[in-house]
C-alpha cells in the first residue's frame, strides 16, 4: 500500500474534490457543485473522507449518517492509484465512523452500469439487494 493520509474534508476542499470527481468518479449528481459540497461539510464535517498521497487527492468517500442509515456515496480512486488499497482504507475509515456512531449497516449507491465499482464493493463484503429500487424527485 502507498503512503496515505486519510482525513475529513474542509469547506476549502470543495473545488479540488469536484475536480477530482470529474476525473475519478463515475456519474454526476445534482449536488456536484461548490454549494453542494460545502453544505455537506458544513452539516456533517466528518462525512466526506479524503485520501491523499504526497499532498495529492487520490480518493474519496462520503460516509453519511442520519441517525438511522449509514449511507456511502462517491467512493472513488484516481485511475493512476487504483489497486493499491486506497478504497479499502477509505471504507475502513467510513465503517469505523459508522460503528462509533452506532450504525448497523452500510448502504452504498452504485451505478448499475459500473461493473468495476460493483466488483470493488463485492470484494469489500457488500452485496447487492435486488428487491429495492431508488426513487427520486428533484426539489429545485
Amino acid at each position: 500500500m502507498i503512503d496515505l493520509e486519510i482525513r475529513t474534508a474542509a469547506e476549502a476542499d470543495a473545488e479540488a474534490v469536484l475536480a477530482f470527481w470529474k476525473e475519478a468518479a463515475e456519474g454526476t449528481s445534482i449536488t456536484d457543485d461548490v454549494d453542494g459540497v460545502t453544505r455537506l461539510v458544513g452539516r456533517d464535517p466528518e462525512a466526506l473522507i479524503l485520501a491523499e498521497s504526497g499532498g495529492r487527492l487520490v480518493g474519496s468517500v462520503i460516509a453519511g449518517y442520519d441517525g438511522w442509515r449509514c449511507s456511502l456515496y462517491r467512493l472513488a480512486v484516481h485511475p493512476a492509484y487504483r489497486r493499491q488499497g486506497i478504497a479499502t482504507a477509505l471504507l475502513d475509515a467510513a465503517e469505523r465512523r459508522f460503528r462509533a456512531l452506532g450504525g448497523r449497516r452500510g448502504d452504498a449507491m452504485v451505478l448499475v452500469e459500473n461493473a468495476r465499482a460493483q466488483r470493488a464493493w463485492a470484494a469489500a463484503g457488500y452485496r447487492q439487494e435486488d428487491h429495492w429500487r431508488r426513487w427520486v424527485k428533484p426539489l429545485g
